[in-house]
């Protein structure tokens, strides 16, 4: 049977709180504390984080530490592409979001010819660029930078010459121009957006599934209409942030936000998505332990990783029956 293989990444260097680097040691602690064997079950890579450098000042305002992100993205595209090249299913526990455009190019290279669809299960829609961040930090962008997007019609900041040439490195991860289109990405449950980022969703007419569409209408039927809308994708990842859950059951993130997903609709959400027989990868982020009391954030996030990897395996078994 197809293997799954976990990446594991433990840069935070594009978030502005720290400690999301210790979130996939705090869903081991979680795994541990359940008595599951989950860790034992798979292979996992750790790619180089460079942590270290949050320690120094860094010069680039508008993108923090993105010379360094830069570094680190190249390293989990690399292990994206080597894991799917070698027929494996890569599921990836980040520290923070900005790993995801890496993952992104990732796909991309394994895949060039096919075209991704990409499922974003967030409070934050992370398509800033340096040009309209409040914040400079990388978390905030890389939906921005996997769709070639700096959104100029909404121009607040005027990056520096060196940060603009690492933001280009960035859009061009791994193979030049954009990795995604605009009408192959999906937003679930994200609810805390800057005016900014609202014009471009509008302008781009990303789709947007709000909570209150999420509730009325149930994850099956959701699901049904998410993979309608990606009909003309060949392959699909999706992307969970732990604070698309409700700030009840998610305090242990870097900026939780009320209103969110309850935990039960999360991990239905997360397993009805993973069914589909397009999805090539599935990636966890923004988990916190510093912020949190006995590691609560990592223990919910832990059984939607077992249910949504339980969902992974089912359909990998089924595939594997059907190709015989």
């Amino acid at each position: 049977m197809k293997r799954i293989k976990l990446i594991e990444v433990r840069s935070e260097l594009g978030a502005g709180t720290r400690g999301a680097s210790m979130g996939p040691d705090a869903l081991r602690v979680a795994c541990l504390n359940k008595g599951s064997d989950y860790f034992r079950r798979y292979n996992s890579v750790v790619t180089q984080d460079l942590n270290h450098v949050l320690f120094d000042k860094t010069p680039f305002r508008l993108a923090k530490h993105i010379d360094a992100i830069y570094t680190v993205q190249k390293g989990i595209a690399s292990a994206v592409e080597q894991t799917l090249r070698f027929g494996e299913f890569p599921l990836v526990l980040a520290g923070d979001h900005s790993s995801a455009n890496a993952t992104i190019a990732g796909i991309k290279a394994a895949y060039p010819h096919k075209t991704l669809g990409v499922i974003w299960i967030d409070a934050h829609a992370d398509i800033h660029s340096p040009y309209t961040t409040p914040s400079g930090n990388v978390h905030g962008m890389p939906l921005a930078a996997s769709l070639g997007e700096d959104n100029l019609p909404c121009q607040r900041n005027q990056p520096d010459a060196d940060t603009e040439f690492f933001w280009r490195r960035l859009q061009n991860l791994a193979e030049p121009g954009p990795k995604l289109r605009p009408e192959h990405l999906v937003y679930v449950a994200v609810r805390d957006t800057e005016e900014e980022e609202n014009a471009v969703i509008e302008r781009l007419n990303i789709k947007w599934i709000k909570l209150d569409e999420f509730q009325a209408k149930g994850s099956r039927r959701l699901v049904r209409e998410i993979y309608e809308h990606l009909r003309y994708c060949d392959l699909v990842y999706i992307s969970f942030d732990v604070d698309s859950l409700d700030s009840e059951f998610s305090k242990g993130t870097g900026t939780p936000v009320e209103k969110g997903l309850y935990l039960s609709e999360a991990e239905n959400l997360c397993q009805d998505l993973l069914e589909n027989d397009r999805v090539v990868c599935f990636e966890m982020v923004e988990i916190n332990p510093t912020l949190d009391n006995e590691n609560t954030m990592a223990k919910n996030a832990f059984n939607i990783l077992e249910k949504a990897t339980a969902a992974i395996e089912r359909r990998l078994r089924l595939e594997e029956v059907v190709s015989r």
